[in-house]
């Protein structure tokens, strides 16, 4: 048995009390929800099983396996309870090694609610409980499947002590105000992310794995491709391929995004944000405001030409690397991410607003942009030629693929100059950079808690370093690329007055 505790220690009285609460167990209703779901992760074998049960005129083994996916899915309900109490929430789990899980409700940083298309046809949800730690996929606290008209009260509960202050009795109730809402006209914005793309890949790359991608590559679709090819030329099937590839792509990545973020709504009571999302699969997020300390919002390439941006939340406790809860706007018009980042930071929005320009960082900066570009399409255009005028048949469209790289090296460059800024203004550190991935953060001088200068042998050369704010928040570190080295230690000290004060003399 395995037993994560509290460095906390609480009061006997509670402990004692805490030792008197009942263990629950979960909505009978999961007897249902987990067969289903076992069956679904088993499903290629099951498959498999099936084939060779048909080949043979015996099915006794795939029985056999649906049989074991239903019994071990129903011991989990048997084996599974969780008990709340006035110090610790615990969680039983195990059906061959026992496991106990308690989790400190000082420590919770988020509770999120989830319900696929299944739970919500038998009223159920799921709930996970974030401590802000990495957890193994063992150790998350997660209850699956509770009743979802016990759910909100339940949330409430573990909220309450970690993220509202002690109001009074005669106090008028908090009131939720709507700060964000999902539009339809918003799915313009699917297509113009690589989900599509990741989704076309990875069925293909199943279909191979279980034996029918050879069964793909000898039907006629593919034989008549290739004698088209032959027929038309390569080039007219590659562009006809990329763009049934291209549409494809965009079909995927719109239904994905309706499916995800369909009925999305932010909203706001003052000490929390709670973020709703989801057409099949529901999903409902709660950010505390005492833990928030910033917003990134991300402009990559394709999404900024088509004026769109995604806004997440910079939240201690909520790490944005683990894929962890602080979504506030996917894909959608820039000015309403904007807007909406302006909402959630409030009166710092009026300081922070992305739509104020940044200060650049110089000549030195702009050089570094071009030369990291453009030098290896150099590179490889000069080992074209020595391969030339050795004799080499280099072909035309090597070096038209060439000139194209070049031009689009020189943009890049351009751009990620372009894109490239800060601002230190009272309280707050701005900062932006990218081109294929933009994106700009505004982080609360609060929330840093460690500077870092940092200079590669080029950037000492160039006479440009980079500035890295660590923050428990976030992605844990956010960084200012390529400021003028004798301004860096000044720029430290703008924002964390006395931590730059030394290097500043």
């Amino acid at each position: 048995m395995s037993t994560e505790r509290s460095d906390h220690i609480a009061e006997p009285e509670l402990l004692a009390e805490e030792e008197q609460q009942p263990w629950l167990r979960l909505d009978k209703r999961m007897l249902l929800v987990h067969p289903v779901n076992e069956a679904v992760k088993v499903l290629p074998v099951l498959l498999v099983s099936f084939i060779l049960g048909s080949q043979s005129g015996n099915h006794l083994w795939g029985l056999i396996i649906v049989a074991v996916v239903v019994v071990f899915a129903i011991l989990r309900w048997f084996t599974t309870s969780y008990r709340i109490g006035p110090v610790h929430v615990q969680l039983r789990t195990g059906v061959f090694q026992k496991k106990l899980l308690s989790v400190p409700r000082s420590r919770i940083r988020s509770v999120d609610v989830e319900a696929g298309v299944l739970h919500r046809v038998l009223g159920l949800s799921i709930l996970r409980i974030g401590t802000g730690q990495q957890a193994d996929k063992g150790e998350k606290f997660e209850l699956n499947a509770l009743d979802s008209k016990a759910v909100p009260v339940l949330r409430e509960q573990l909220l309450d002590t970690v993220t509202r202050s002690p109001r009074s009795v005669d106090a008028p109730p908090l009131v939720e105000t709507e700060i964000g809402h999902w539009r339809t006209s918003w799915v313009r914005f699917a297509p113009f992310s690589f989900t599509g793309v990741v989704t076309i890949a990875a069925a293909v790359g199943i279909l191979f794995q279980y034996g029918f991608g050879e069964r793909i590559t000898e039907s006629s679709v593919v034989t008549d491709s290739i004698d088209s090819a032959e027929r038309f030329g390569i080039a007219l099937v590659i562009g006809v391929g990329l763009l049934i590839l291209l549409i494809l792509a965009s079909l995927f990545a719109c239904a994905r995004y309706l499916i995800a973020y369909g009925n999305l709504s932010v909203t706001d009571d003052g000490t929390r944000l709670h973020v709703a999302h989801g057409l099949l699969r529901t999903r409902s997020t709660t950010l505390d405001r005492k833990r928030l300390r910033g917003t990134s919002l991300s402009e990559p390439l394709l999404l900024r030409i088509a004026r769109g941006a995604k806004l997440d939340a910079i939240m201690t406790g909520v790490s944005a690397e683990k894929k962890e809860s602080s979504l506030l706007l996917p894909q959608a018009p820039t000015a309403e991410a904007q807007r909406v980042m302006n909402t959630v930071l409030g009166d710092a929005g009026l300081h922070a607003d992305a739509r104020k320009p940044l200060q650049s960082h110089g000549p030195a900066a702009r050089r570094r942009r071009y030369t990291r570009a453009v030098v290896p399409v150099v590179v490889v255009a000069a080992g074209l030629t020595v391969a030339q005028a050795l004799g080499a048949p280099i072909p035309a469209i090597a070096w038209l693929a060439l000139g194209i790289a070049l031009v689009g090296a020189v943009f890049v460059a351009w751009d990620r100059y372009r894109g490239l800024g800060h601002a230190v203004l009272p309280g707050w550190l701005i900062t932006q950079h990218g081109s294929l991935d933009r994106t700009r953060h505004s982080l609360e001088a609060a929330g840093i808690i460690g500077w870092t200068v940092r200079q590669t042998f080029f950037q000492r050369r160039a006479g440009v370093a980079t500035i890295v704010a660590a923050t428990p928040a976030g992605v844990g570190h956010y960084e200012v690329l390529d400021v003028p080295a004798d301004q860096a230690w000044a720029l430290v000290e703008a924002v964390t007055p006395g931590a730059g004060d030394k290097w500043v003399r």
